[in-house]
């Protein structure tokens, strides 16, 4: 049995101990792609179709950047006298790394697939919704299937995303592709609901904190400056920082929390098959 409060221990002790490694990486890779993302948001406002396009390139662009970066972190939280080579290790699991999250991704997208049949079938027209942005009119018996059917799902992502915490790091570790998903569930048996507690618990935390970045600052942030016409302004910058830095602390703690669960499972594993 592992104990989720030496983990997260041994995650403090990282950080602490390894502050000038990670601050490159935190910084140059998670903070500035959000803050950058974040203000192409706020500009794909009314922007043209050419424009939004590119927009949403570049959001694609910086969101792999970020991702290299947690990667990066993850390297160095399980080697810390990798240093500087974290990001040549980050590299060079990238595409295996990449691969693994579309098939996750693609997983998820077959999971929720349920929810447009009950809208198409229900008559609601999803092709104009799309055109238009706008939320369609959902009748309320195709409400209730929806509900219900969510209702079952969010628990059992809940449970695979606890099944699948160590993916990431199974794979920098040891040299895993689409294999890491078969590890992590291999590693996690037995941890899974102490996982899911914690999932709840970063999910509440980051949130709350997100939103009074995000919500609470800016709020003040737009009495104080206003708000630029095309949706980009000082305020909205100076929000964009706020929440970029609390975004990537957060996302920091993350891939170091599961470097040292995956460390602590990987323990407990060859402890077992020791006996």
């Amino acid at each position: 049995m592992i104990s989720m409060g030496n983990v997260w221990d041994r995650t403090a002790e990282f950080l602490s101990d390894n502050l000038g490694s990670v601050m490159p990486l935190a910084l140059l890779a998670i903070f500035v792609p959000a803050v950058i993302s974040g203000n192409f948001s706020e500009l794909q406002q009314g922007a043209g179709t050419g424009l939004a396009l590119g927009l949403g390139i570049g959001s694609l662009v910086l969101a792999l950047v970020g991702f290299w970066g947690q990667l990066a972190i993850t390297a160095l939280a399980l080697d810390p006298s990798l240093a500087r080579a974290a990001g040549a290790t980050a590299t060079r699991r990238f595409p295996a790394a990449l691969l693994v999250m579309i098939v996750i991704l693609a997983a998820m997208l077959v999971a929720i697939l349920p929810v447009p049949v009950i809208l198409a079938v229900a008559g609601v027209d999803l092709t104009a919704a799309m055109r238009s942005g706008a939320m369609p009119g959902i009748p309320s018996s195709a409400g209730l299937w929806i509900f219900l059917y969510l209702l079952i799902l969010f628990p059992l992502i809940l449970w695979a995303m606890a099944r699948l915490a160590v993916a990431l790091p199974a794979l920098v570790d040891e040299g895993l592709a689409l294999g890491a998903i078969g590890r992590s569930w291999t590693l996690t048996r037995g941890a899974t609901w102490r996982i899911v507690g914690v999932l709840l618990l970063y999910v509440v935390v980051s949130t709350v904190a997100n939103l009074a970045a995000t919500t609470a600052f800016g709020a003040i942030m737009y009495l104080v400056a206003g708000r630029g016409e095309d949706g980009l302004s000082l305020a909205t910058v100076l929000t964009t920082i706020v929440g970029g830095a609390v975004a990537t602390g957060f996302t920091v703690l993350a891939a170091a929390f599961t470097a040292k669960l995956f460390e602590a499972l990987r323990a407990r594993s060859g402890a077992a098959a020791a006996r």
